[in-house]
């Protein structure tokens, strides 16, 4: 079936709507065989969330590419067996139920790796599968809300902020993806399986980085701060003649390039600017002085100027011209045109991760509900045309 880097690894992936199946996504794009196994007659939430092209939902056909798509009742009898059957030959599989209800279906990692010792069970949930709160529900927003992510998010002195995207998910999946990648190693290496416990608040916490280590080290609970890094400055966005422009200027060498193109190297060797722990200091005053050499010029010409002197300095870019930029989409290949069967041409998010020998690509769009029932089940565990009709039939698939 799949080609790739992963061929070879076949994965189950129960998960609905985003941290579980960016995971997925990743291990398919990766050459993985990866099947999608959706609720008979709705499959996946996100099937309904917008936007939509042709009533298909732009949210599920971007992190469900290159997937095989097959409908499964699981609590049905007939649908724990056949699950079971398709286990036995798999190599992972990746979920995000709610801790505890792969347990009431019997088919969790304890029963799972009596069927097949070398499984990866890669579980995903708000707070993992085990803890005080582990029984709570989690989305997103409650990841980048418990853990600590919203407290620092947003300006001095407003109200904590949810980050633009879903972080929390996005953070939850791609830890999913390296345990999950990581289980796969050892059960190479070793021939036995494991269970990879992620959760989102923890994913959260992980990303936190510096901001944790300020509290634990100086005991000062970190802030709202806008756009300014903790750690170093000038790191921050500065108003230009027509809006704001990025500097990221994070060491002394940087420092001094900033300073000469600004035409005052007296700051290079002024007290208050001389290295990263004063400049963080006196930020307040050095953002003044940035900002009287930035406002009579435009975003793009402070940032011309300063990536040719060799200072890291950028537009904010909008999506609209992010999906024109030639170095993204020309020469990364960030967006791809698929084609749908229903929706028909599409435009979705390309991968991030290249390799030197092979080229990710998006090889086939996302399945229709149940498009490849009849395909994965007699080649994978040998059902018959008829045991698929009646299975149908009975609402099993």
């Amino acid at each position: 079936m799949g080609k790739g880097i992963l061929d070879g690894i076949v994965v189950l992936d129960l998960t609905r709507v985003l941290a579980g199946p960016y995971c997925g996504m990743f291990l398919a794009d990766m050459g993985a065989t990866v099947i999608k196994v959706e609720r008979p007659g709705k499959g996946d939430d996100s099937r309904a969330f917008g936007p939509f092209l042709n009533e298909q939902s732009c949210y599920y056909m971007n992190l469900n590419r290159n997937k095989y798509g097959v409908t499964l009742n699981l609590k049905a009898p007939e649908g724990k067996e056949i699950f079971k059957k398709m286990v036995a030959k798999a190599d992972v599989v990746i979920e995000n139920y709610r801790p505890g209800t792969m347990k009431k279906l019997g088919l969790d990692y304890e029963v799972l790796k009596k069927i097949n010792p070398r499984i990866v069970y890669g579980a995903c949930s708000g707070f993992g599968q085990y803890g005080p709160y582990s029984q709570r529900p989690g989305y997103d927003i409650i990841g980048q809300a418990m853990g600590g992510l919203m407290s620092v998010t947003g300006w001095p002195g407003g109200e904590p902020t949810r980050c633009g995207t879903a972080m929390g998910d996005v953070l939850g999946g791609l830890s999913l993806t390296v345990g999950v990648l990581g289980a796969i190693v050892h059960q190479i290496k070793t021939g036995e399986g494991q269970m990879v416990d992620v959760s989102l608040v923890d994913s959260v916490v992980s990303s936190l980085e510096i901001i944790t280590q300020i509290y634990l080290a100086t005991g000062r609970i970190p802030e709202r701060i806008g756009n300014r890094y903790e750690s170093t400055y000038p790191y921050d966005s500065f108003k230009a003649k027509d809006g704001s422009v990025i500097i990221g200027c994070g060491n002394d060498k940087l420092w001094k390039l900033m300073a000469t193109e600004m035409g005052q190297p007296e700051l290079i060797d002024d007290p208050d600017y001389k290295a990263v722990k004063d400049r963080v200091a006196h930020h307040e005053q050095l953002k003044v002085i940035v900002e009287n050499w930035t406002k009579d010029q435009t975003v793009d010409q402070v940032a011309d100027r300063l990536t040719k002197a060799g200072v890291p300095s950028c537009p904010i870019m909008t999506i609209d011209k992010i999906v024109k930029d030639p170095h993204i989409v020309g020469a990364r290949k960030m967006f791809v045109d698929v084609e749908h069967p229903v929706a028909g041409h599409t435009t979705l998010t390309g991968d991030q991760i290249k390799f030197s020998d092979w080229e990710q690509q998006v090889r086939m769009p996302a399945p229709v509900l149940g498009q490849h029932n009849e395909e994965v089940y007699s080649k994978f565990i040998g059902l018959t045309e008829d045991q698929i009709e009646n299975l149908k039939e009975k609402k099993v698939l």
